[in-house]
C-alpha cells in the first residue's frame, strides 16, 4: 500500500511542476528568417532607362542574377543606331578586358594539376625573362640607364600587374621603349610578343608597384607552353566549352554579325560612330594572336554562365571548371600593404587585387564612390562593359554597352548604386562626401 501511495504522490509532484520551457534535445530547431531579396527589378528599370532617354549611352542592356536565379534583365536604346536595330538580349558585344578573367581562369586550371607554382621565377617557363633589366634613369646622351633587378620576376607578379612591365598609356621613358617595340599588335604570335617584351626595360623593380598592362598577354603565352596548347583552344577547351558559352570567342564568322554592336565614342554632348572596319575588326577578322588580355566577344547570358560559375564555387550545372579554393584564391587581395604605388586602381574603390579581379576589401567609403559588397570580385573593359560576383548576396551582375573613352560617364556606379540600394552597407548613397585632396 505505501508503495502506490509514494507511487501516487510522485506522480502528483510531476504534474504540478511547471511545463519545460525548451524543446527536447532531439527536435528540429526552426528555421532562419529568408533573407529578403535584395534585386529591385523596377528600380534598375527605372535607372538604366532614364540613363539611355537623357543621351547618356546609345544602348545598355544588364542581366542579374540572385541565389541562382534571374533576378533582372533590361535592354534600352540601341545596339546599332544607325540600322535602328535596338539592344536586345542576344546582342553580340566587345568585352575587351573581361577577357581577363577568363585567361586567368585558364591558367588556374593549369596551377590545379600541378603546372606551376605562384613563387617561381616567370623565367623557369618562358626563359626570355632570365636576364630582364630595370629602367633606372637616362644618361647624359639621352640612352637608358639599365639596373639588374632585385628580385626575378615570379609567376605571382604576372597574375597581380606587378611584374614590372611598362604600360603603354603611361608617358614615360620605359613606355617610349615600350611602344618603339610594337608589342601591342595582333599581327604577331604571343610567343613573338613575349620575346619582344623580353627585351623592354622593366619600368620599376618586380613586385613593388601595381601597373596595369600586359602581364594578361603573357599569362596567355605561359598557358601555351605549359600545355603545349594554342591559347585559343586552351579557351575554348577548359571555359567556353564546359560552360557552353556557344555565343563567346575571338572570332565573329560573317552570319553572326547582324547581332554585333556598333562602336560608339563620345562626342560633345552626345555619341559618335567611329567606323567598323577599324572599331570591329578585332571581332571581324582572325588574327594569328589570341590575346589574354582582350579580343573576346560576348552576349550577356553566356558571360553570365561564367560569373555564375565563380559565384557558384567554380562550377556549374554538374560541370567543374576550377577547385572552389582556386576560386577564392583568385577572389583574395594579393596586394601587399607595402605596394603603396597602385596607379588608378584606387578609383575602382576601396579595393585590391588577387588574381586578374580587383577585390573589394572595404564598404564604400563616401558618396561619390560605386556601391558596392566587401568580399565581390570584379573587372571591366574599355568599351565600359562590367562585371562582378559578389558571394555575400549571391549575385553576379553583368552589364553590356559599347562606347569610348572607357570611364567617360559615370554608368557603372550609376548601375551598381541601383543594384545595392536597399543595403545600407553596399550603397554608397548617404555616406557623405569625398574627401579632398
Amino acid at each position: 500500500m505505501k508503495s502506490f501511495l509514494v507511487a501516487g504522490l510522485g506522480l502528483l509532484l510531476a504534474a504540478c511542476q511547471p511545463a519545460p520551457t525548451t524543446a527536447p534535445s532531439d527536435a528540429t530547431p526552426s528555421a532562419p528568417e529568408p533573407r529578403p531579396a535584395l534585386v529591385d527589378a523596377a528600380h534598375i528599370d527605372d535607372v538604366l532607362g532614364r540613363f539611355v532617354k537623357e543621351g547618356s549611352a546609345v544602348g545598355v542592356s544588364a542581366l542579374v542574377y540572385e541565389r541562382g536565379q534571374e533576378a533582372y534583365f533590361g535592354a534600352f536604346g540601341m545596339a546599332d543606331r544607325e540600322a535602328a536595330r535596338p539592344m536586345a538580349r542576344d546582342t553580340l558585344a566587345q568585352v575587351y578586358s573581361m577577357t581577363k578573367p577568363v585567361t586567368g581562369v585558364v591558367l588556374m586550371s593549369l596551377y590545379e594539376e600541378g603546372k606551376f607554382q605562384l613563387d617561381e621565377p616567370l623565367a623557369t617557363y618562358l626563359p626570355e625573362y632570365a636576364d630582364v633589366q630595370v629602367y633606372a634613369d637616362d644618361d647624359a646622351d639621352g640612352q637608358p640607364v639599365l639596373v639588374a633587378p632585385q628580385r626575378p620576376i615570379l609567376v605571382r607578379d604576372i597574375l597581380r600587374h606587378t611584374a614590372g612591365f611598362p604600360a603603354a598609356f603611361e608617358q614615360d621613358r620605359p613606355a617610349q621603349l615600350y611602344r618603339d617595340a610594337q608589342i601591342d599588335t595582333r599581327e604577331i604570335s604571343l610567343e613573338e610578343m613575349s620575346k619582344r617584351l623580353a627585351k623592354v626595360p622593366l619600368a620599376y623593380q618586380p613586385g613593388t608597384r601595381w601597373l596595369y598592362g600586359i602581364s594578361v598577354d603573357v599569362q596567355a603565352r605561359l598557358a601555351e607552353v605549359l600545355a603545349g596548347k594554342p591559347f585559343a583552344q586552351l579557351v575554348r577547351e577548359r571555359v567556353l566549352e564546359p560552360l557552353r558559352m556557344g555565343d563567346t570567342g575571338y572570332h565573329v564568322a560573317p552570319e553572326r554579325r547582324g547581332r554585333m554592336a556598333a562602336m560608339y565614342e563620345i562626342a560633345g554632348d552626345g555619341f559618335e560612330r567611329l567606323p567598323d572596319d577599324t572599331a570591329l575588326a578585332n571581332a571581324y577578322r582572325e588574327w594569328p594572336m589570341a590575346p589574354g588580355g582582350y579580343g573576346l566577344v560576348s552576349t550577356l547570358d553566356d558571360y553570365m554562365r561564367f560569373g555564375r560559375m565563380l559565384v557558384e564555387g567554380g562550377s556549374l550545372d554538374g560541370t567543374r571548371v576550377l577547385a572552389a579554393d582556386t576560386v577564392a584564391l583568385m577572389a583574395t587581395d594579393a596586394l601587399s600593404a607595402d605596394v603603396t604605388d597602385r596607379s588608378w586602381l584606387p578609383g575602382k574603390g576601396q579595393v585590391g587585387f588577387g588574381i586578374d579581379f580587383a577585390v573589394r576589401h572595404s564598404p564604400p567609403a563616401h558618396e561619390g564612390e560605386a556601391s558596392g559588397a566587401v568580399g565581390e570580385f570584379f573587372w571591366d573593359g574599355y568599351a565600359n562593359t562590367l562585371f562582378w560576383v559578389d558571394p555575400e548576396h549571391e549575385i553576379v551582375a553583368v552589364l553590356f554597352t559599347q562606347y569610348v573613352p572607357p570611364g567617360g560617364t559615370d554608368l557603372h556606379k550609376v548601375f551598381r548604386d541601383a543594384v545595392y540600394h536597399r543595403d545600407a552597407q553596399a550603397s554608397s548613397a548617404g555616406k557623405g562626401p569625398a574627401p579632398q585632396p
